[in-house]
């Protein structure tokens, strides 16, 4: 799952503050935080995107073990996706739901961890995060009313443009939805190391593995 590195000059509208933002630089969110120190809230930010991609991540090395385990005995139903673990974010660390073992998950964290910050960035993306819906649901809205506005206001022309605007909108929304994940609500976990993992509920109570982060300046 290595992301080969896009070569962007240095004038790329890209660019924010001498960094460039399509591949992934070990001190890029410090920086960026050293810049702007004075943003309130900006570290918290910046650490929630971390944990974001190491969520994803996790939930990745945890369904690979799954899915090898499972092909010794039925090798040809291999699913790339456990759908039975499910995580949320903060800026603290996240909670990890479902059946896992807290050794695997310890160990799928560390892996997890190493593989982003060694090259392979597509773990940071997967399609079952909320912000592919986010993405979905604003999408269908924004063409729905773009056709409301466009066409007659006549019930048949307006039933065929919303069928449209929901269609087209099915077809974009998770290759945007990628987008919007890699580049706007996940970061590559350069400056996360993990402190504990405990069992924990979460603010609505509902209960699963905690992995507690902790920030740090640079990735040594």
């Amino acid at each position: 799952m290595n992301t080969s590195a896009a070569f962007i000059d240095n004038f790329s509208p890209f660019n924010f503050f001498n960094l460039d933002l399509t591949t992934p630089q070990p001190t890029q969110d410090a920086d960026l935080l050293k810049q702007l120190s004075f943003v309130p809230g900006l570290k918290e930010i910046l650490m929630l995107r971390q944990v974001h991609a190491l969520e994803h991540a996790t939930v990745w090395v945890l369904s690979e073990t799954r899915n090898i385990q499972s092909s010794r005995v039925r090798p040809s139903k291999i699913q790339l996706d456990n759908e039975m673990l499910g995580g949320l974010s903060t800026d603290q660390g996240f909670y990890l739901y479902g059946e896992v073992n807290i050794s695997d998950l310890r160990r799928a964290v560390n892996l997890a961890l190493h593989r982003l910050t060694h090259g392979e960035w597509d773990l940071a993306v997967h399609p079952r995060c909320g912000t592919n819906l986010s993405v979905a649901m604003l999408l269908t809205a924004g063409l729905a009313m773009g056709v409301t506005v466009m066409l007659p206001f006549r019930p048949v022309e307006q039933l065929i443009g919303l069928g449209l605007a929901a269609t087209t909108a099915a077809e974009i929304a998770p290759d945007l939805g990628t987008i919007a994940q890699r580049y706007v609500t996940t970061a590559i976990p350069f400056n996360l190391s993990v402190e504990n993992i405990t069992m924990s509920r979460d603010v609505w109570g509902r209960q699963g593995h905690f992995v507690k982060v902790n920030w740090r300046e640079h990735n040594s």
